[in-house]
């Protein structure tokens, strides 16, 4: 059995493309509630925030985006970006790292971390 990983920068935009359907839904149920100004209001409020919140999340990854190092997969030969000691090639999830003392060991993305609990 194969596991699939993942690109970290592509799981933040991920995310951020949910908040901005969940603040889309969260102020299409406000609409439901337009005899209650009140709960309406406050709906739709917290969908704009949602989708605030999205905005700033683009932005951030964005900025961490212009700061990785771009590497050619080994597996696709396609251009990626690393974010950390590992990550996934963000074309055929292949585990990559960029640390000498790291190659050949399991992939973890606990390695990314300061601290790695024992």
């Amino acid at each position: 059995m194969e596991i699939k990983y993942t690109n970290k920068i592509n799981k933040i935009r991920t995310f951020a493309l949910s908040l901005v359907f969940i603040g889309i839904l969260i102020m299409y149920l406000g609409l439901i509630f337009k005899t209650n100004p009140i709960i309406m209001s406050i709906l739709m409020i917290l969908g704009f925030l949602a989708i605030i919140a999205s905005t700033l999340v683009y932005f951030w990854i964005g900025m961490l985006s212009s700061k990785t190092i771009r590497i050619t997969c080994p597996s696709c030969e396609k251009e990626t970006k690393i974010l950390g000691r590992v990550d996934a090639c963000m074309h055929c999830s292949q585990p990559l790292t960029m640390d000498k003392s790291l190659e050949g060991k399991d992939f973890d993305e606990n390695y990314n971390k300061k601290k790695i609990k024992k």
